[in-house]
């Protein structure tokens, strides 16, 4: 697995999200894009104009996740707009497999997105369409919330289908990801990690992304160890 680093401009300062992009340009992998529109869950963000200006302000590639109603009709805009990645909330589709192909079909990667209470077993077998799985470690709406542990075995599970089954598939996780939970997260099989205010609280942003790679990468490597018989 390939660590990468997703910082959330969500704890970022939104009139400045450009120079928040700046900040972490060339050591992060990718820039997350929170998109809420108050329906799906309490609590109004961006959309796609902003996707849009971001698009052309940063060389990142954006990791847009909406926590939107009815992403069959919306998503594609988003990646019109530039996004690279497109990740939508199973829980607020009405068909997630023809939505993947309609984001794959406008030039951008497609993410399945989890809430804490649903159950991953139940995406098993459509997880071939999409390129990320997105499990959420916290309830969507809003940042700086708690790490939920619990959430590790559905990470976990979701790994081990992956692996026995062949199939290619980021996983990432969202919500609480910090220097006292990557190492855990990382373990468990995330291999993108999206992290909000553990960057942009940061006196340093780069730095901060930079020191969480390294631990989820040395947490991924004894694990990689693990599995291919070195360590017993």
């Amino acid at each position: 697995m390939s660590v990468q680093i997703a910082p959330s401009i969500l704890a970022a300062d939104f009139a400045r999200l450009a120079d928040a992009a700046a900040a972490v340009a060339g050591v992060a992998e990718w820039l997350h894009v929170d998109v809420m529109d108050n329906h799906f869950v309490p609590n109004l963000t961006i959309g796609v104009p902003v996707v849009a200006a971001l698009h052309a302000a940063t060389p990142l590639p954006l990791d847009c996740h909406l926590m939107i109603d009815d992403p069959d009709r919306w998503a594609v805009g988003y990646a019109e707009a530039g996004a690279a990645n497109v990740t939508f909330h199973a829980e607020a589709a009405g068909n997630v497999v023809e939505t993947a192909r309609s984001i794959r079909a406008a030039g951008a990667r497609a993410g399945l997105a989890l809430r804490p209470a649903t159950d991953v077993d139940d995406y098993l077998d459509v997880l071939g369409e999409f390129d990320m799985l997105l499990v959420m470690t916290v309830e969507p709406g809003f940042g700086g919330q708690e790490f939920i542990a619990a959430m590790m075995p559905k990470v976990a599970r979701a790994r081990k289908f992956l692996r026995d089954s062949g199939t290619p598939l980021w996983i990432q996780v969202d919500g609480g990801v910090a220097a006292d939970t990557i190492e855990e997260c990382a373990r468990a099989g995330a291999d993108v990690f999206v992290a909000g205010s553990a960057v942009y609280g940061a006196d340093d942003p780069a730095a901060a992304v930079t020191a969480l790679r390294r631990q989820a990468r040395m947490a991924s490597e004894a694990v990689a160890e693990l599995h291919s018989g070195r360590v017993t």
